[in-house]
C-alpha cells in the first residue's frame, strides 16, 4: 500500500529555494541535492526543468519510503530551521543525539549536513519500526 508520505506543497515551496537543492534532498535525491547547491541549480537550467519534475519526484519518494507516525513534511522543516539544535532528532524519538545536537550546534554542523543525505531513511526506518512493533518509542 502506497502511502502519501511527501507533499507537492511542500517540494515546490522548496523549489522556490531550488538552487540550493533544497527540494532534491527533501525527495530524496542527496547526490543531485549537493550538485544543485555547488552549481546553482545547474545554473538555472536545472532548477527551471525542476518545476515540471516534481510531481514525478514525488511520486517516487511516496514509493521509496515507509509512510507512518512520524512526518516526512514536518521533519524536514524541523531540519531546515532548527536542525542545529536537534529537534528534528528529539520528533523523531531519539533523544540523545538531538541533546548532542543541541549542545554542540549540530554536532559542529556535520551531523546537520549527514542528516541532510539521510534524513528520509531515517523518518522511514522510525516508520517501519513503528508498524513491525505497533509501538512507536517516543
Amino acid at each position: 500500500m502506497m502511502h502519501d508520505t511527501h507533499s507537492k506543497l511542500i517540494g515546490y515551496l522548496l523549489w522556490l529555494f531550488g538552487f540550493t537543492g533544497a527540494h532534491r534532498f527533501y525527495y530524496g535525491k542527496p547526490v543531485t541535492g549537493t550538485l544543485w547547491f555547488f552549481t546553482f541549480g545547474l545554473l538555472g537550467i536545472g532548477w527551471l526543468i525542476d518545476l515540471f519534475l516534481i510531481p514525478g519526484m514525488d511520486r517516487s519518494a511516496d514509493h521509496r519510503y515507509t509512510g507512518g507516525p512520524v512526518n516526512y513534511s514536518l521533519t524536514w522543516i524541523l531540519l531546515t530551521f532548527l536542525g542545529l539544535f536537534g529537534v528534528h532528532r528529539m520528533y523523531m524519538g531519539k533523544w540523545i543525539s538531538g541533546i548532542i545536537y543541541l549542545l554542540t550546534g549540530g554536532l559542529f554542523l556535520l551531523g546537520y549536513l549527514y542528516d541532510f543525505w539521510t534524513l528520509n531513511s531515517q523518518v522511514s526506518e522510525r516508520n517501519r519500526e513503528w508498524a513491525r512493533t505497533g509501538y512507536y518509542q517516543v
